[in-house]
């Protein structure tokens, strides 16, 4: 059904989506808008989540080097003491002695275990700068409805 009074520029227009889409055209546009800042967003929190994980790996590297470090060394310390303690006392109390350093060795590694476990209950949660920034882009959504 042409109409004889639409020039063939209009028709074209017509057909190729033109000026008059009216809300189809609309509709279109603002769901194109939607699905880019819902991807802008997700790359927001992708860059984010990233950042994140290098920090605490990096982190965790770090501590764990010099955390094993610092046991060997110490270990081969006591270990030394421990053994210069047992030769000076060697004749009078070498079993009191061997039982004293004993009774501090397993004194220091409870005095650890609870140091570490008390660490691991008061670290913060991994990513929990990631996943505060989705609780919020979620709580976002929700007040909008």
């Amino acid at each position: 059904m042409n109409n004889d009074n639409e020039q063939p520029s209009d028709r074209r227009e017509h057909r190729d989506g033109g000026h008059d889409g009216g809300p189809i055209i609309g509709l279109l546009h603002s769901i194109k808008q939607l699905f880019a800042t819902l991807l802008a967003m997700g790359q927001t929190r992708l860059e984010l989540l990233t950042t994140e994980l290098q920090s605490d790996i990096q982190r965790l590297a770090v501590t764990l080097f010099w955390s094993l470090a610092a046991l060997f060394t110490l270990g081969i310390g006591c270990f030394m003491a421990a053994l210069a303690l047992i030769f000076i006392f060697w004749d009078t109390h070498r079993v009191l002695v061997s039982i004293c350093v004993t009774t501090a060795f397993f004194g220091f590694a409870l005095l650890a275990v609870i140091i570490v476990n008390k660490r691991l209950r008061n670290q913060p949660r991994l990513l929990q700068e990631t996943l505060k920034e989705l609780q919020r882009d979620q709580d976002s959504l929700q007040t909008r409805r």
